[in-house]
C-alpha cells in the first residue's frame, strides 16, 4: 500500500536539473529501506555502475530504466519526480489525512488516519480505531520495514505468523514487516493505537 504526496518538477526544468533531482529522490529511496547498490541492483535488474550514474545526476536514464527502479524500491514510478515540498510540520486533529487500507475488513468497522505531515519522508504514522469483531485476517499483510504499535485504548490481537499476541491499553509491540501480520479488536468496546511503520508502506 503506498502512495506519495508531493509537487511534481516543473515544465520549465532542464534536463539536467531534473535528472540531478530523480537521482537524489532514488538514493534518499534507497538507504531509507536499507539497500546496497548492489541490493537495489538484484531488485530492479539495473547494473550497480547505472545505478551509481543515476544517484549523481549523470547520464539520462530511460524511462524503462526508472520503471525498473521504482519496481526494485516498490515505490510507484511518479514518486522518483517528487520534489520535496515545503509542509508544516504540524498535523492538527481536524485536518489529518484519511488513509482507505483495501481489504482491512469491514470499511466501516475502522478508521486510519495519518498523523505525519506526508508520506514522503523515513517513517508512516496512523492513528487506527477499530470497533468490536474488526479482523484483518483474511488479507494479512506483509511487506519492507519494521512496525511499531501501542494501544492506547481498548483490546488489540496482533497476529504475527499465527501467534497471536492480545495487547490493553498501555501496551507495545514491535515486529519486522516481512511476517505476515494481521488484527482483530476481540474486546467488546472501540480500540484506538498508534502505529509506527518505517519504510512508509504507501
Amino acid at each position: 500500500m503506498s502512495e506519495a504526496t508531493g509537487t511534481a518538477p516543473d515544465k520549465g526544468m532542464n534536463i539536467e536539473a531534473m535528472v540531478a533531482t530523480v537521482g537524489v529522490q532514488i538514493k534518499v529511496l534507497r538507504k531509507q529501506v536499507g539497500l546496497t547498490l548492489d541490493d537495489l541492483s538484484r531488485r530492479s535488474g539495473v547494473s550497480t555502475g547505472l545505478i551509481s550514474q543515476v544517484e549523481r545526476g549523470k547520464g539520462n536514464p530511460s524511462f524503462a530504466t526508472l520503471v525498473q527502479l521504482a519496481h526494485g524500491l516498490e515505490v510507484p514510478v511518479g514518486r522518483l519526480f517528487h520534489l520535496t515540498e515545503q509542509i508544516s510540520p504540524v498535523v492538527r486533529r481536524d485536518e489529518r489525512r484519511t488513509l482507505d487500507f483495501h481489504g482491512a475488513g469491514d470499511p466501516g468497522d475502522a478508521r486510519y488516519e495519518l498523523l505525519t505531515p506526508s508520506l514522503n519522508g523515513a517513517l508512516e504514522v496512523i492513528w487506527v480505531e477499530t470497533q468490536p469483531g474488526h479482523d484483518t485476517s483474511k488479507t494479512p499483510f506483509r511487506h519492507s520495514g519494521e512496525e511499531f504499535g501501542v494501544v492506547l485504548s481498548g483490546v488489540k490481537d496482533v497476529y504475527l505468523d499465527g501467534v497471536q499476541h492480545r495487547l490493553h491499553a498501555g501496551d507495545s509491540i514491535t515486529y519486522s514487516c516481512s511476517i505476515p501480520h494481521w488484527y482483530a479488536n476481540s474486546g467488546d468496546e472501540p480500540s484506538t493505537s498508534i502505529w509506527v511503520i518505517t519504510p512508509p508502506t504507501w
